[in-house]
């Protein structure tokens, strides 16, 4: 017998289940990493002279750091080495980011071949670092990517643009409970994740803004 939601007022009927759980799939997929890591991309040289023309070196780090990495996976999904485009199996999650990761550091080569704009080499290392730290962490234990994605985007773009973003730090806990509600996480692991693109990424762009911008 399948297992009754809650909530402080007691069961969920089926329509408000239905609709809690659809709305959770959304925010899931609507800001899924790959989506929200090519926006931070595209808007990375928004703070230095050239953009928007400068946007298309956004475009280029994106094809590279998330494109690419999320066509393969794609492929990988449809021969059936992995579960499914989110990697829900924690065991699939390392060979994977190792992918992307490999796909990221090509870009870099790209990216400084062409003279790409400081502020975008600078996020496209941010998310390295952050890759650097999931994909450490995978093994073990099924840290929020999502969590981490949209943490550290919410965070750099207040930092880039000013208070008048904050609203945008809503997101975080908002795609955090789609990914407990989907259970896919347990709310640990959604704010491990949180914690990472918060404090970790947004702190080493922070660092690699001041040195290298």
């Amino acid at each position: 017998m399948p297992e009754q939601q809650t909530n402080r007022r007691g069961p969920l009927t089926d329509s408000a289940l239905r609709t809690k759980n659809r709305t959770a799939r959304w925010l899931t997929e609507v800001f899924q990493p790959p989506v929200v890591v090519s926006v931070q991309l595209l808007v990375s040289p928004l703070t230095e002279p050239g953009f928007p023309g400068t946007i298309g070196y956004g475009a280029l780090a994106a094809l590279f750091v998330c494109v690419l990495p999320l066509v393969l996976l794609l492929v990988l999904v449809k021969l059936g080495k992995v579960t499914d485009h989110h990697v829900s199996d924690r065991r699939q999650r390392a060979p994977v980011l190792l992918m992307a990761l490999a796909s990221v550091l090509a870009g870099l080569l790209v990216l400084d071949v062409t003279g790409a704009p400081r502020s975008v080499v600078v996020m496209v290392l941010t998310i390295v670092g952050g890759i650097v730290v999931i994909g450490a962490v995978s093994p073990f234990w099924k840290i929020s990517g999502h969590a981490a994605a949209i943490s550290s985007s919410a965070v750099i773009t207040v930092l880039m643009l000013g208070p008048v973003w904050l609203p945008l730090l809503v997101l975080i806990p908002a795609v955090g409970w789609s990914r407990v509600v989907l259970r896919a996480h347990t709310a640990g692991q959604v704010v491990a994740g949180a914690l990472v693109g918060g404090l970790v990424m947004s702190g080493f762009w922070w660092l690699l803004q001041g040195w290298l911008v």
